[in-house]
């Protein structure tokens, strides 16, 4: 009689350590409304592009060669990130922090080559349309990454924190997710007004 309850409380645990954890699913639904939100962005950049006579305007010159190394910076920090999971999961806090740190720091210099570039460039988003969805697009992403290098701080409370990385694992999981997405937006970003232009 012992031996059936025994295997059925086994079961059940096994059966919730393979379902996905809330705030997993929440984070994944949440991005997909933030995916939407940047599709509206793309989706007018491109629809304003095709009306256009002439874009961008003659006048607009960006510097695409110091934004392909922030670019760069930005996908390493993709890489960085997903080796403090794995340092999470291997239950190795030292090895967590120091890839979360380098992140937050490869995160931090692609932020303050946006900030460089809102400073310096020679228009405005009142400028034109072309300057509207070139401020409105990267400030949007700016501003994700700037939450996302708020979030390393969640990562690291919880790297320097007592009770065990396993069962924070949903947390890191959800920040990874979070930084992934913000830099495949980033590359699409990149290559639409950079690249294709």
């Amino acid at each position: 009689m012992c031996q059936p309850v025994a295997v059925s409380e086994a079961l059940a645990e096994t059966r919730a350590r393979e379902q996905p954890s809330l705030l997993a699913v929440g984070t994944v639904v949440w991005l997909a409304s933030e995916l939407m939100f940047f599709g509206g962005l793309f989706a007018a950049y491109f629809t304003l592009r095709a009306e256009a006579v002439r874009w961008p305007p003659a006048d607009v010159e960006l510097e695409t060669a110091v934004t392909a190394i922030a670019t760069v910076l930005l996908i390493a920090s993709s890489g960085t990130m997903h080796l403090a999971g794995l340092a999470q999961e291997r239950d190795d806090r030292v090895a967590m922090k120091r890839w979360l740190v380098l992140t937050f720091v490869l995160g931090a210099l692609f932020l303050s080559n946006v900030v460089r570039e809102f400073l310096t460039l020679d228009f405005e988003i009142s400028s034109n349309a072309y300057g509207s969805m070139y401020y409105l697009m990267t400030g949007f992403h700016g501003l994700h990454v700037l939450g996302g290098l708020a979030l390393m701080f969640v990562g690291l409370a919880i790297a320097t924190g007592p009770r065990p990385l396993a069962s924070r694992r949903p947390a890191i999981k959800s920040l990874e997710y979070y930084w992934h997405f913000v830099d495949v937006v980033w590359i699409g970003l990149f290559l639409t007004l950079f690249v294709i232009r």
